[in-house]
């Protein structure tokens, strides 16, 4: 395995944390956007250009595209107070 393969597949298990322990769903998708694009450079540099070409417009794209939207929506439709807290939580 080259130097290069290891750096990759390093940063792509960092990066796969860093999603699991995000809580916030928008900076989760972030977050997932930047795996996404870690992943993108593996499958390049294990010459699989075409994997790699569906993994960038599936991750840096519209994963993120669609959360964003599917919050836009759930935060239209759940009032929430000043905290950020939605309204008559009591929990």
């Amino acid at each position: 395995m080259s130097v290069l393969v290891a750096v990759a597949l390093t940063l792509v298990a960092i990066a796969a944390t860093a999603v699991v322990l995000v809580d916030d769903p928008l900076r989760q998708s972030m977050v997932a956007s930047i795996f996404g694009l870690f992943l993108t450079a593996t499958f390049f540099i294990l010459q699989a250009p075409d994997v790699a070409l569906s993994m960038l417009g599936v991750s840096a794209v519209v994963i993120p595209a669609l959360v964003l939207l599917a919050l836009a929506r759930v935060r239209e439709v759940v009032p929430q107070d000043d905290h950020g807290e939605p309204e008559g939580d009591q929990g």
